[in-house]
């Protein structure tokens, strides 16, 4: 059995390990799970508008990915977490930009994807967290 390796995003990660004691990546062999990410800057700001939030929260999940070795093609599962923007539902603005970044970010092979509305998330602000599963070394020709 392959040991976990745990790793920290460079930059807010260190700082995230030692006030909240977690890490944001665990490899397994070739399967890397993410903690959530949100839109923070490295001093954990968040940017005003919704869609840079969660283009940053992409560019995080991004980082983060790499520091296990992994990236985006090799993503297979993405949970995301919305405080939502809507009475009856998370909100178009949020959808829209999430799939904008699937595609800018993944081409023409999709994820499944569980989208999710909460209350609230775990920093004063935040507005969306992404979670990822990737699987690195695999064919990632989409079915068809």
């Amino acid at each position: 059995m392959t040991a976990p390796q745990f790793f920290v995003t460079p930059g807010y990660g260190p700082r995230h390990l030692d006030a909240l004691h977690y890490t944001q990546a665990v490899r397994i062999g070739d399967r890397v799970e993410i903690s959530g990410q949100g839109g923070w800057d490295d001093d954990t700001v968040f940017p005003a508008a919704l869609e840079d939030e969660i283009v940053r929260a992409f560019d995080n999940v991004e980082r983060t990915l790499a520091t296990a070795g992994a990236s985006w093609a090799d993503v297979v599962a993405v949970d995301s977490f919305h405080v939502p923007t809507a009475g009856d539902t998370i909100g178009d603005d949020h959808t829209r930009v999430m799939v904008e970044q699937f595609r800018k970010r993944m081409g023409e092979r999709a994820p499944i994807w569980t989208q999710l509305g909460v209350a609230a998330l775990g920093a004063p602000g935040m507005r969306v967290e992404i979670r990822v599963t990737a699987i690195t070394g695999q064919n990632t020709t989409p079915a068809g």
